[in-house]
């Protein structure tokens, strides 16, 4: 990687564009980067870094990117020229600002921009080459750049821009500092996953064999309490577990054995006991049968007379039965009479007085009438409805004749005021334009003078800080003539002590460099008040800081003056105050004629819609006297038929109040007739059923023995009470039937020959052995299930242990493999984890290539080495540096280094961490390289040797730059980049012998 140019603009201390040009530097490999405190030396390689990475070196805030010196529409930018991987790249950077609007008030913010351009062989152009854009995504430019670069920010900031504080504290620092540091530039991250997932795995593996070890407990305990054992379970599982489940097995089937055998011994005894008890059960049942088929024949015999009564009864129910029908009959014909003759009455009771007693030919006759008197009355319905109709019609006919006239008197009022409006509101239109042309003209003189006002309260602003200015300006001129009489006074005393000055510097056997003698038989010797060169030259640099100071108060004044005579042009020879005061006034007279030209937008509008609404006045006007002689011709019309229709009416409805309610009227009526007659008709035919049901029934009452048709009713019975009857019968019959077979039975003959049975003995003797059946069929059952889980809780231990072997076995080779990467196994001798220990390989290539660095910069005394020796207290090693003393062959601590020995050892150390991290980032050659301070501390051989050492960089064509603020460096290092900082920010100058 090699720079050619830097360019800055409004960038950190630096207000103004700033260009390095580093191809003029580097042509004597070595340049010095000088500068006050805080002038913006390390500014310059935020720059580079800023260019390559999109950020600040460390942790330094975004924010403070811009220059605070840096004009409002000056824009923040980087751009870098440089050669990586063999290709001229310019990158352009700027960070997101804010800005004034280019229209408008306010502010806006730019986004951030990245271009990447590379440097393209173009045989159009007159050169030959051309520069050729390479993308602007801020994420394609980084992966790009990364890529060619080979490392990341933090290596870059640590191999090319050297810090050599940060070294110095590495080179002091403890193993888990060191660690953090080297982590960080050779990104060994992965070998700290790997420890990390290492330790997760053992972690998985432990809880693994911690879950299958639980469970094989889990099944121990229940193998002993499926045993039924008091044994507790044996603590090696691996080497007894399946032999103490073996034996517990064979002791359970041990049981069952036995169990079985008592069992097919309680089921014979229990056969046994069954059947002698069924026996006398079935004994004692015929003996008991027997006796109660006695005691019911007794009981049958002495029911006989009732049965047969019942029967008797049930006989004279049946011929009733006959009769029945024809009774039901006469009583429906009895009730319908009544039914009927109650309506006859109701009937007649509807109808008027003088037909209450009119047989059934007379009523027709008078509903006859009646109906052709409804018939004539419903034709004149229709011509009633469309009377009704006429007379709605007519209502709507003279409202709307009314509506119209309205109207038209409306629409002929307004159209007789139309002229009126219409000048009125031209007039209104005319007097607005007349103030928008006013608004316009005025809003053109408010601007200027405003401008004009502005200028002239800047200019009186900035001349009462004029002078101050002035006040200031001449204190610091008689200030810096004060201080260069001083130093003329301090150089002619010097001068005048010169000789005692040159005496000092004499020793015996030297020549003088005056008159050349070896011999100095009267040296001039310093009197009181002698000066010296030092104190000559601090007088010397105050004169200069005070006449710098002065310059610049000067061009203060200058400036302020040119911008107060700008400002008097604009603002004229008028007052601020005068002109404020005229503007104020414009800006009212402009306020009222903009509300003025307002005015002018409502006039027009109202004219419009007065014209609009003059063409609807007109048409409404027309519309109206058309619908007026329209309605006026329709209502004469309509009282011509209005009267035919009631001379009509008049005539049908017969006094009634309409045609309408003279048919309410007749239609009831009508309806009442009808219902009368066949009231009428109905009584006389239900009289005459009754006659005729009552003479079937007597005749049916005699042909079945009765007397009449009364006492067949009272010998019928309800259905309920002759199915009682019935079954009452046929049950005893049964009974008595089943009571003389039991009687006849030879079985139950035989049992009462026999003695007296006890079943509750037999049946006792039966529980008792059924009983000891059971429990020999449950000791059967339990060992049965205590043998089947034994052997299920056997086959899951046998799985568990299986499944335990191979993760037992894992378990051993991860934590293992997890204690010897963390450093905590007995095996890591030096208790070295497998990050440090990678660090400790790439801090052993850093030691190698240091130390030879640093026995040039020593003449040949130290170099650096590492050291794997255990830490103290049992801590990890792997990260220790020390250093090696040739003078005598001693080993020593960093610690006991000097100043001056820490900074060239952290220089050395630095440089050869930067070579293997260029090693570690592919091999990318780095031709520039910044060392920032140190090297106050050295004396001036050790200078010379570091200075030697960094001339050997610049072998290949490398460039080194030195980042110091040391005086003697500048006599020593020729080609230098100077930082000035000043009141408006500070500034570039570059010095190039040649």
């Amino acid at each position: 990687m090699r720079l050619h140019r830097l360019e800055i603009t409004a960038f950190g201390p630096f207000a103004d564009t700033q260009t390095v040009d580093f191809n003029a530097l580097a042509a004597g490999g070595l340049f010095l980067l000088r500068g006050a405190t805080g002038a913006g030396k390390s500014s310059v390689l935020d720059a580079v870094c800023y260019a390559l990475y999109g950020t600040l070196p460390g942790s330094r805030p975004r924010t403070r990117l811009r220059s605070d010196h840096a004009a409002a529409d000056v824009r923040t930018e980087v751009v870098l020229e440089l050669t990586l991987g063999g290709r001229r790249l310019e990158i352009t950077r700027s960070p997101e600002q804010v800005r004034a609007k280019k229209r408008g008030q306010g502010v806006t913010t730019d986004k951030a921009q990245t271009l990447l351009r590379e440097k393209v062989v173009d045989s159009a152009s007159e050169d030959g080459v051309s520069w050729r854009a390479s993308s602007r995504a801020h994420q394609e430019i980084g992966a790009e750049i990364q890529q060619l670069l080979g490392m990341s920010r933090e290596q870059f900031c640590q191999v090319v821009l050297l810090p050599q504080g940060g070294f110095a504290r590495f080179l002091h620092a403890s193993a888990p500092e060191r660690a953090e540091l080297l982590g960080r530039l050779f990104d060994t991250a992965r070998f700290g996953a790997v420890e990390g997932w290492l330790a997760e795995r053992r972690q998985q593996s432990e809880k693994a064999c911690q879950a299958v070890r639980g469970e094989i407990g889990s099944r121990l305990e229940r193998l002993r309490e499926a045993a039924g054992t008091d044994d507790p379970a044996p603590v090696d599982v691996d080497a007894d577990g399946l032999g103490w489940a073996a034996q517990l097995r064979v002791e359970a089937r041990e049981q069952l054995a036995v169990a079985r055998c008592w069992h097919r011994l309680a089921v014979e005894r229990r056969e046994l006991t069954a059947e002698r008890a069924r026996a006398v059960e079935v004994l004692a049942d015929r003996q008991q049968r027997h006796r109660r088929a006695v005691r019911q024949a007794h009981a049958l015999e002495q029911g006989a007379a009732d049965q047969s009564a019942a029967e008797a009864r049930l006989e004279r129910a049946r011929r009733a039965e006959a009769v029945a029908p024809l009774l039901t009959l006469h009583q429906q014909a009895l009730l319908t009479r009544r039914r009927l003759e109650a309506a006859e009455q109701q009937a007649r009771a509807t109808l008027p007085s003088g037909d209450g007693r009119s047989d059934a030919e007379q009523l027709a006759a008078a509903e006859h009438a009646t109906r052709e008197e409804l018939g004539g009355l419903r034709a004149l319905l229709p011509a009633e409805q469309q009377f009704h109709s006429n007379e709605r019609t007519r209502r709507r006919l003279e409202a709307e004749r009314d509506d119209a006239e309205g109207r038209q008197a409306e629409a002929v009022e307004w159209l007789e005021q139309w002229p009126a409006l219409r000048e009125q509101a031209a007039a209104s239109l005319d007097t607005a334009r007349l103030a928008a042309a006013r608004a316009e003209q005025l809003d053109a003189r408010l601007a200027e003078l405003r401008q004009r006002c502005e200028a002239a309260e800047r200019a009186e602003g900035l001349g009462n800080r004029l002078s101050g200015f002035e006040q200031r300006e001449l204190a610091l001129r008689e200030s810096a003539a004060r201080a260069h009489e001083d130093w003329l006074e301090l150089r002619e005393r010097r001068l005048q002590g010169m000789a005692a000055e040159l005496a000092a510097r004499l020793a015996e056997g030297e020549a003088c460099p005056v008159c050349g003698s070896a011999e100095h038989p009267a040296p001039a010797r310093s009197g009181p008040g002698q000066v010296t060169r030092e104190q000559e030259q601090q007088a010397e640099r105050a004169h200069r800081d005070a006449a710098a100071r002065a310059e610049t108060a000067r061009e203060d004044v200058q400036e302020l003056r040119r911008q107060i005579g700008s400002l008097a042009a604009v603002a004229g020879d008028r007052p601020a105050a005068e002109l404020r005061r005229e503007a104020e006034q414009l800006s009212a007279e402009q306020a009222a004629a903009q509300q003025q030209a307002a005015v002018g937008l409502r006039a027009q509008e109202e004219l419009d819609r007065l014209q609009h609404e003059q063409g609807l006045r007109s048409e409404a006007a027309v519309q109206a006297a058309a619908m007026l002689a329209a309605r006026t011709a329709g209502l004469d019309a309509l009282a011509v038929e209005q009267a035919r229709l009631a001379a009509e009416l008049q005539r049908g409805r017969s006094g009634a109040e309409s045609v309408a309610a003279r048919v309410a009227e007749l239609e009831p009526l009508a309806e009442r007739l009808n219902r009368a007659v066949a009231a009428v008709r109905e009584a006389a035919a239900g009289a005459q059923a009754v006659a005729a049901a009552e003479a079937s029934a007597r005749a049916a009452a005699e042909r079945e023995g009765f007397a009449d048709p009364g006492e067949a009713e009272r010998a019928a019975l309800p259905a309920a009470e002759a199915q009682r009857l019935r079954t009452q019968v046929e049950r005893h019959r049964a009974e008595v039937a089943r009571v003389r077979t039991e009687l006849a039975d030879a079985d139950l003959l035989a049992a009462v020959r026999l003695p007296e049975a006890d079943p509750e003995a037999e049946q006792a003797a039966d529980r008792a052995a059924e009983q000891r059946l059971r429990q020999a069929y449950a000791r059967e059952r339990a060992a049965a299930d205590r043998c089947a889980a034994l052997d299920r809780l056997s086959d899951g231990l046998a799985d568990e242990l299986r499944r335990l072997g191979p993760l037992a076995a894992e378990h051993a080779t991860v934590a293992g493999l997890a204690g010897l990467a963390a450093g905590t196994s007995s095996g890591n001798r030096f208790r070295m984890s497998l990050e440090t220990y990678v660090l400790a390989a790439r801090l052993e290539q850093v030691a190698a290539a240091a130390g030879a660095r640093l026995a040039v910069m020593s003449q040949g005394r130290y170099s650096l080495a590492h050291t794997d020796l255990r830490a103290r207290g049992g801590g990890r090693s792997g990260l220790g540096l020390s250093v090696l003393d040739a003078w005598t062959g001693q080993e020593r601590d960093t610690s006991t280094l000097s100043g001056g020995e820490s900074f060239f050892a952290s220089l050395a150390l630095a440089l050869g961490l930067a070579d293997v991290v260029t090693d570690e980032a592919g091999g990318m050659p780095l031709d520039t390289l910044f060392i920032d301070e140190g090297f106050g501390s050295l004396d001036e051989d050790t200078l010379e040797d570091v200075l030697d050492v960094l001339d050997r960089l610049r072998e290949r064509d490398r460039a080194v730059g030195i980042v110091s603020h040391v005086a003697d460096l500048r006599g020593r290092i020729p080609t230098q980049l100077e930082v000035r900082k000043g009141r408006d920010g500070s500034t570039l100058r570059q010095h190039v012998p040649g």
